[in-house]
C-alpha cells in the first residue's frame, strides 16, 4: 500500500517547495530598529504616566477613579487588540499594519497633550492602546 501523503520532513518534498525571497541583508538591521523603537514607545508610554498622574489629578480636577482610568484604559485596549494586530499583520502585511498603528499611536499622543478634561484624556489613551 502506498502512502500519498508525503511527511513534510521528506527530502523530496523539501527541495520542491519553492524558495522565498528574504529580506535584503542591509534592510535588516532597520527592521530590527523599528521593531524595538515601537516595542519600546508602547512600554514607555505605558509605564510614564504613572508619574504624572498627581498633576493631571490636580490640574484637571480629575478623583481617584478618573486617573486610574488613565493608566488602565490603556493597558486595556492593549491588551484586547494586541492578538487581532497580529492576525491584522499577517492578513495585510506587517508593515502596513504596524504604520497604521504608529500614526494612530501618534494621533492619540497629540490628543493626550491637548485634552481639555478628564475625559478626553481618558479616551485618547485608549486610542493609543489600540495603536500600540
Amino acid at each position: 500500500m502506498s502512502n500519498f501523503i508525503q511527511s513534510p520532513c521528506d527530502e523530496a518534498v523539501i527541495r520542491s517547495r519553492t524558495a522565498i525571497a528574504p529580506c535584503a541583508r542591509s534592510s535588516g538591521p532597520w527592521i530590527l530598529a523599528a521593531t524595538i523603537l515601537g516595542s519600546s514607545l508602547a512600554f514607555i508610554d505605558g509605564t510614564v504616566v504613572n508619574v504624572a498622574l498627581p498633576a493631571l489629578q490636580a490640574s484637571l480636577n480629575a478623583t481617584v477613579v478618573d486617573v486610574q482610568w488613565v493608566v488602565e484604559a490603556y493597558s486595556f485596549t492593549l491588551s484586547a487588540f494586541l492578538l487581532m494586530g497580529g492576525a491584522l499583520g499577517d492578513r495585510y502585511g506587517r508593515r502596513r499594519i504596524f504604520v497604521i498603528g504608529v500614526a494612530l499611536f501618534s494621533f492619540a499622543s497629540a490628543w493626550c497633550g491637548a485634552s481639555a478634561n478628564i475625559r478626553q484624556l481618558v479616551l485618547a489613551r485608549a486610542i493609543q492602546g489600540i495603536g500600540a
